[in-house]
């Protein structure tokens, strides 16, 4: 028998053995015998089949974190006086802290394996044997979920799941999700009348930081909304091109796309310079922080500057801020980085005392939260009331939901001088912040 039948043969075992297990149940077994495969020694049909054999796995595997999500969070929201505060708040924190994702990511994590685990066992079902994958199921249970929320029929519930299961052998996940939107719609139109009332109550805008100094910032708000936004947009932009005797600037190379986020930026920027004077926290204009060492600042050195809630940035971009800004000297541990003073001298204590943790914590302390520390409240970490002191060691930022977890919910917090903090959950468990040397992101 010679050398290639062999490698041949070999081969085509391998084929058959993939093919076997891309129709076997998920299971533990399963995929320790797709991990031991090399995908490379495949032929490319195979390695198809290998993929979707994989990602069958990876289904049971979110079926099995759906159930330990509602086994830490519980099956139904837990709730409280306060409408806003109380609800699966320290719930939250344990799956966010446990998963290190931020608070509303693990909110939507809670959500849809309630809605799932609750209300879709047919969609459960499908994820646990593989029909469907992660994705479909998430498009699935988002989409349903204000819907259970009304109280969708079981009737319905029914014919979601049969179609949309159906449908996403051969769909996207998004064109499910705009499935199951078409059957609520079709099958309670008079609750769909309420629907976009409802999806009003939404509108939201966040910011998400991205590689090389960028930032995304999405807006979700009703259309009629958003068409102001884009016209204001358009407006500032045709103002902006036109020079003082109203004829266009010319030489303009930027795209319609970078006129159209240059606007937006810009009517942020004469917005909040108007405001300077008026809109302040802990007695201080709202401002973007900008942290640059001399050298670079001199033109001596290139190091990137930090932004304040982002990272770093080019330090020719730190330059050009640096120009048109009010200064604030620092002085930092030349090793740690740490901030040791606020380079003022005279003033009154508690405002300073205000400015230096303010400028030390730069963000919120509980883990992962990245809510600025001006829009913060300072909070005592040994309350007044139990003796403790409003000192560098015991005051730090907290955002306004942190500080009532701490404060009602049974999260505790030890404090230490150099800004660095020890959380300890309801379970139990310990989440250490370290101290935040000025010149590293948060």
């Amino acid at each position: 028998m010679s050398t290639a039948f062999i490698i041949r043969e070999e081969e085509e075992t391998l084929v058959e053995k993939v093919a076997q297990l891309l129709h076997a149940l998920p299971s533990a077994a399963v995929l320790a015998q797709l991990a031991a495969i090399d995908p490379h020694s495949l032929p490319m049909a195979s390695r198809i089949d290998y993929l979707t054999a994989i990602e069958r796995q990876e289904s049971w595997i979110q079926a099995l974190m759906h159930r330990a999500i509602v086994a830490v969070a519980g099956r139904e929201s837990s709730q409280g006086d306060d409408p806003i505060y109380s609800i699966d708040d320290s719930e939250r924190e344990d799956i966010s802290t446990a998963l290190r994702l931020s608070p509303s990511s693990a909110q939507i994590k809670i959500d849809i394996a309630r809605a799932l685990t609750n209300h879709l066992p047919n969609t459960c079902s499908a994820l646990a044997v593989g029909e469907i994958s992660a994705a479909h199921a998430n498009a699935i249970a988002r989409e349903t979920a204000s819907a259970l929320n009304r109280g969708l029929p079981e009737s319905v519930i029914f014919e979601i799941e049969n179609r949309a299961i159906s449908y996403a052998e051969f769909h996207t996940p998004s064109q499910v999700g705009n499935l199951v939107r078409k059957v609520i719609a079709s099958s309670t139109p008079e609750e769909f009348e309420d629907v976009a009332q409802s999806a009003r109550e939404l509108r939201n805008v966040n910011c998400f930081d991205e590689p090389d100094g960028m930032s995304t910032i999405i807006a979700l708000l009703p259309a009629h909304e958003a068409k102001v936004v884009m016209n204001a947009i358009e407006s500032f932009i045709v103002m902006s091109e036109k020079s003082a005797d109203g004829l266009h600037t010319a030489n303009d190379a930027r795209s319609k796309d970078l006129k159209r986020a240059d606007a937006l930026a810009g009517i942020a920027s004469q917005y909040l310079a108007s405001t300077l004077d008026e809109v302040k926290a802990h007695r201080r204009p709202l401002t973007v922080n900008v942290t640059i060492d001399l050298p670079t600042l001199m033109g001596l050195a290139e190091n990137p500057g930090e932004l304040a809630g982002y990272g770093p940035i080019p330090a020719a971009v730190a330059r050009e801020i640096a120009a048109d800004a009010r200064w604030k000297r620092f002085i930092t541990e030349p090793i740690t980085g740490n901030l040791l003073d606020f380079g003022r001298e005279h003033y009154e204590p508690p405002q300073a005392l205000k400015d230096f943790l303010i400028a030390r914590d730069r963000t919120c302390r509980f883990p992962g939260c990245r809510r600025s520390a001006i829009l913060s409240d300072l909070d005592h970490a040994k309350s007044w009331e139990t003796g403790g002191s409003t000192s560098l060691e015991n005051l730090g930022a907290l955002c306004r939901r942190h500080h009532k977890l701490k404060t009602h919910h049974g999260w505790t917090l030890e404090s230490f001088a150099d800004g660095s903090c020890l959380w300890r959950s309801p379970a139990g468990k310990e989440y250490l912040t370290p101290a935040r040397p000025v010149n590293e992101p948060v």
